[in-house]
């Protein structure tokens, strides 16, 4: 029997993956349509947080707050992959400042005002041992 190239990882696995990075993918909708955007973001406790100004993601989440976010990262011989579904609401007042209790650096020089939370309802993560055949592959000649 061989063991498996793909490991669940256990929900503390994935908080923990999902502090260490910062840099992941939304996915909302609008108008009838699913959109996917990249987002820095910070964990606070066991939700996420980031910043946005006025667009699509921020009247996106405000007309519908189900969410999806992914992350994952590739290296050598080993990928992993979080994706969790959650609802999204704009902080406001007071609870905004949580932004400021966590790593939550913006990417580019952008004016962003409005502090999103993402709250899962569901998650999982997974590791990938990759053979990657392809490498070990020689021209013949």
């Amino acid at each position: 029997m061989t063991d498996s190239p793909i490991h669940d990882l256990t929900m503390d696995e994935c908080w923990e993956l999902l502090r260490t990075h910062e840099f992941g993918r939304l996915a909302f909708h609008l108008a009838g349509e699913v959109h996917i955007t990249p987002i820095n973001y910070a964990v606070d406790g066991k939700t996420l947080l980031f910043r946005t100004a006025e667009g699509n993601k921020l009247l996106g989440v405000v007309m519908n707050e189900d969410v999806a976010f992914e992350v994952d990262e590739y290296s050598g011989d080993e990928a992993w992959s979080i994706i969790l579904r959650g609802s999204a609401r704009v902080l406001e007042g007071q609870e905004a400042y949580r932004a400021d209790n966590v790593p939550l650096r913006p990417w580019v020089p952008t004016l962003k005002f409005n502090v999103v939370e993402i709250a899962p309802t569901e998650m999982s993560g997974r590791r990938f041992d990759l053979a990657k055949p392809w490498e070990h592959i020689r021209p013949q000649g």
